[in-house]
This record gives structure tokens, sequence and C-alpha cells, in this order.
């Protein structure tokens, strides 16, 4: 194998080029989030065009300073509309982010270029203007999540 055939990290081959999302290790699966946390924030579908719309409330559970779910062990417990992703899970994707990893594979398209996979770096997410940190903001009792719908999320 060529270095040009290498990831970035340590010792993972860019498997997600060859391997199906179906045969994916946990860890290779786990390792396609970016850790934007945009799947965290709540969103509506649109009935008449069936868009999905977000907004900038995110999941209680979601640390907002770390863009990570704070108990995510337990989140499906926790949180009864948090989606398990799964390869089985992903035959109607487009409720996740254009700029997701699994949706693009899923859909037969690349990762993004600032992905931690290509570069390396978990910070990447973040430079390149893809994570929420500091755009999100938490639910509260009063908190209508249609008050605070975004555009900035595809």
């Amino acid at each position: 194998m060529s270095e040009a055939d290498e990831g970035p990290v340590e010792g993972m081959a860019r498997f997600w080029e060859t391997t199906p999302l179906s045969a994916m290790t946990p860890e290779q699966w786990e390792s396609l989030c970016d850790g934007c946390a945009k799947c965290c924030l709540e969103k509506f579908e649109e009935e008449e065009t069936g868009d999905i719309i977000y907004s900038r409330v995110a999941c209680a559970l979601l640390d907002l300073d770390t863009c990570r779910c704070s108990d995510y062990a337990d989140r499906a417990r926790r949180m009864p509309d948090c989606v398990t992703l799964t390869p089985a899970a992903l035959a109607y994707s487009r409720w996740l982010p254009e700029t997701c990893a699994y949706r693009r594979l899923a859909e037969g398209n690349p990762i993004p270029s600032w992905h931690p996979l290509i570069t390396g770096d978990p910070d990447s997410v973040y430079d390149a203007g893809q994570s929420l940190y500091g755009r999100a903001i938490k639910p509260g009792p009063k908190t209508d999540p249609l008050m605070h719908l975004i555009d900035w999320v595809r």
C-alpha cells in the first residue's frame, strides 16, 4: 500500500473508500462522525416539499463546548427521539446534513476534504466552519425551536 492510500489517522487506510458501510468495524463506523453535531439539532420536515429545516436548538444531551453527546452510551434510552445510526437507518438519510460522512457515503459521495479522517486533525471540522460550536443553544422550557430556524445547515 502506498502512502497515498493511507489516511492521516495512524493505522487506518482510507477504509471508507473501499469498505461498504455494512461491513465496517465499530471503530471504523464511529470514526466517520466528524463531530460537527449538526445531527443533534432539532429539525422539521417541510410537509409540502419534504425539505429538512434545522433549528439552532440542540439536544439537551449535547455538550455545547465539545459538540459531543454528554451521555453517548445511554443516549437512546434518555432521548427516545435520538436515532442510533446504522447502515439500515441510512436508507432514509435526508435528515442528516449534506456534509455528513454517513449520508455522503450512503449516497455514493466522497467525504468532505476537511473531515478529520482526511486531515488527521479533529479541529478541522471547526476550522472549516462546519461545527456547531458557538452556534447552537440548549433547549429550555420556553424555547420554541420554530423561533430559531436556521439556513446554514443543509
